[in-house]
């Protein structure tokens, strides 16, 4: 294989073919290649360190290993001033490793977009709820974090026997919990959850720049960015904006 070859290969092939490929790569003679062969090995050693990340994050879920369904639940747009707070309920399956989670806020757009597509193509079941503004402005941020809790679970193909939430617990509920602190990054089946919440809710408030312009939404997803908040003393608010957030800027 040829300089530029090994260079494609190396970022396409799996980390099996990876391993099976780099002492022949360390032994070429030609030094590109030898270069080469050290990228190789860095990608394998950072995949392997992830390997023992994820591992660590299924803590709970070995906890909780006799259980058949373990069902970590997330919620995602506390602070925006506009938009609904949305929750993600995720069953992951226990014979499945999927590396990369965590929570949401820490992984790029695009990550969280790749993510997303393999949850949700891997998953046992999700579940996603939604409370509006109206039901924030009319209960509080808290209690409307529940409702789209409580409706994300209802919207699950299967009944979990356990969950796992990220630092609440959830009333009104009769299944067993456990609330984990910072639990997006301690529990799989809670970033898996943070994750399909957050890339929805982006998705919502990216529709929402076209039907309401010049609060500039698909960039800010509803927070108070200075463009945002400018739009508002300006143009003021528009259907989708909490009026009980909003009330120092207009």
């Amino acid at each position: 294989m040829g300089i530029n070859e090994i260079k494609e290969y190396i970022k396409t092939a799996s980390i099996d073919e990876l391993k099976n490929k780099v002492a022949d790569w360390e032994a070429d003679e030609r030094a590109g290649v030898q270069k080469l062969a050290q990228s190789a090995k860095k990608k394998i050693i950072a995949f392997e360190n992830e390997v023992k990340r994820t591992y660590a994050m299924q803590a709970y879920e070995r906890k909780y290993a006799d259980y058949q369904y373990i069902c970590g639940i997330d919620e995602v747009g506390r602070g925006p001033l506009a938009g609904p707070v949305v929750a993600a309920a995720v069953i992951l399956p226990k014979d499945i490793d999927i590396y990369y989670l965590n929570d949401s806020k820490q992984l790029s757009a695009k990550k969280r977009e790749q993510l997303y597509e393999e949850i949700m193509e891997k998953a046992v079941a999700v579940g996603i709820g939604y409370a509006d503004e109206a039901c924030i402005d009319e209960i509080n941020i808290l209690q409307a974090d529940y409702v789209a809790m409580r409706m994300a679970l209802s919207k699950l193909d299967v009944t979990p026997d356990i969950l796992l939430n990220d630092a609440v617990t959830i009333p009104e509920v009769t299944i067993p919990q456990e609330s984990i602190i910072k639990g997006d990054a301690k529990s799989v089946s809670i970033a898996a959850a943070s994750i399909v919440a957050k890339v929805t809710r982006d998705r919502y408030m990216v529709d929402m720049d076209a039907v309401y312009p010049g609060y500039d939404f698909a960039s800010n997803k509803g927070y108070g960015s200075a463009k945002h908040i400018e739009a508002l003393k300006t143009i003021g608010p528009c259907k989708i904006h909490r009026r009980s957030f909003i009330g120092n800027f207009i």
